[in-house]
């Protein structure tokens, strides 16, 4: 006990500047004393009357679909040129990019496609859509990414892809990632949906594999309310999403002839308007959430027990749209971190627990057991599934994740601030949260 009191004194002493004296010495807002903060976050999506512009001009035209008023086109155009990629192609979300690039690069029954536990559930779902099966590899606790060291011990005769996810705009080690695949003649995918302007040594997330996938959906640092798109240098794959991604249509101007199945999953010219406008604001946004990340992180790392994102040496620039960090509860009086958050909430600093572990969710299981999976696959290598897709160290992280989601990180210094200011309050007083 007089240990954990030395490290609140020590926590409390050090971020003392960080908040008013009042907040400081005050109760905690929890517990019927002022909040740090009193006003929300920097509001989202940003918008003015270029994007009013831009929507209007498509509105009146007549002509929303793809190859209406050229809107897509240069979309890609200009996304390619930001990326520094050969080829982008527009699709309706992440999730369809995802999907186009699995169907291009022939992942189909029978295959195995290696993948993080920490992610958003359509990175499953697309290998899924395959009748493939996912095969999770444990995560780094540190950077919150995949631990690349451990992809090569599960590779078998089927793995027919590697998808590492660039996990809150955070690279992926993809020094790792490509020689491991590279050695084995294996394509990677990126899946940079929450990564926009990351760069792994000075290049692009998304251009580095075989193809890169992204998306455009409402909370994103690049947002059209829904929409992606694929990037790649391979002219071959290009042509293949695009016929993916239009029903299987040929790449040839006015080709009307089906040349393969596909879905249709093309973007319109409505969001490849907005987007067009949004790309304008998107460098200095994104340069603002690396100053303050960068801030809030010289901050946090005074506090014990609070325990930032660890980006590796390669990851040139993070793209941050989420800001998160480990909670120790050993450091705050053992408040299991549902506490903290409720108390970080009501000083108003709102945060999130982010991800449980995918690997997990009973629907995968319940898939796999299908009638469809079990023509496909023998049972033995169906039920032995869940044993050989344990993630430990993935589960421990799942337990002591906070995240700040990338609106955080767009006001002033000040945000970051009281962001800090708050978590140092609440370990201060952390016994006094054991009632709750």
């Amino acid at each position: 006990m007089v240990r954990m009191k030395r490290r609140n004194f020590i926590a409390a002493s050090t971020a003392a500047p960080l908040v008013s004296s009042a907040a400081s010495n005050g109760r905690l807002a929890v517990l019927g004393g002022e909040p740090v903060r009193r006003s929300g976050f920097t509001s989202w999506p940003k918008w003015d009357q270029t994007e009013e512009n831009a929507l209007m001009g498509v509105l009146r035209s007549g002509r929303w679909g793809r190859h209406g008023t050229g809107n897509v086109e240069a979309f890609e155009k200009s996304y390619a040129e930001l990326l520094g990629a050969k080829h982008v192609l527009a699709t309706a979300n992440g999730t369809s990019a995802l999907f186009t690039s699995l169907n291009a690069l022939g992942v189909s029954p029978g295959d195995e496609v290696i993948v993080p536990p920490y992610t958003f559930v359509a990175t499953i779902n697309v290998v899924l859509l395959q009748y493939a099966i996912p095969v999770f590899v444990d995560t780094d606790i540190e950077s919150f990414q995949i631990d690349a060291t451990k992809i090569a011990s599960k590779i078998t005769d089927r793995t027919a892809a590697i998808v590492p996810v660039h996990m809150a705009g955070c690279a992926a080690d993809l020094d790792t990632v490509l020689k491991t695949g590279a050695e084995r003649k294996i394509p990677v995918i990126e899946d940079a949906c929450q990564a926009h302007l990351g760069e792994w040594r000075g290049r692009k997330l998304g251009t580095h594999g075989a193809a890169g996938c992204f998306s455009f959906q409402a909370s994103k640092n690049l947002n059209s309310g829904e929409g992606g798109a694929v990037s790649t240098n391979d002219t071959s794959l290009f042509d293949r999403c695009y016929s993916f991604h239009t029903n299987g249509r040929n790449r040839m101007p006015g080709g009307q002839e089906f040349v393969a199945s596909g879905a249709n999953l093309r973007l319109t010219e409505f969001q490849a308007s907005i987007l067009r406008s949004q790309m304008a604001r998107v460098e200095a946004q994104a340069q603002t959430r690396n100053d303050n990340a960068k801030y809030l992180t010289s901050l946090l790392e005074k506090i014990p027990g609070i325990k930032p994102v660890r980006n590796y040496p390669g990851c040139t620039r993070s793209a941050w749209h989420l800001y998160m960090l480990r909670y120790d509860k050993r450091a705050f009086a053992d408040v299991p971190r549902s506490t903290f958050l409720k108390a970080l909430a009501a000083e108003g600093i709102r945060g999130s627990s982010g991800y449980t572990p995918l690997n997990k969710q009973p629907f995968i299981k319940d898939t796999l057991l299908a009638k469809g999976y079990r023509k496909i696959y023998p049972e033995k290598l169906l039920t032995e599934w869940y044993d050989r897709n344990q993630c430990p160290v993935n589960d421990r992280l799942c337990d002591e994740a906070v995240w700040f989601t990338q609106t955080a990180l767009l006001g002033p210094r000040s945000d970051m601030e009281q962001i800090a200011g708050a978590i140092a309050k609440i370990q201060a007083q952390a016994a006094q949260l054991r009632t709750l």
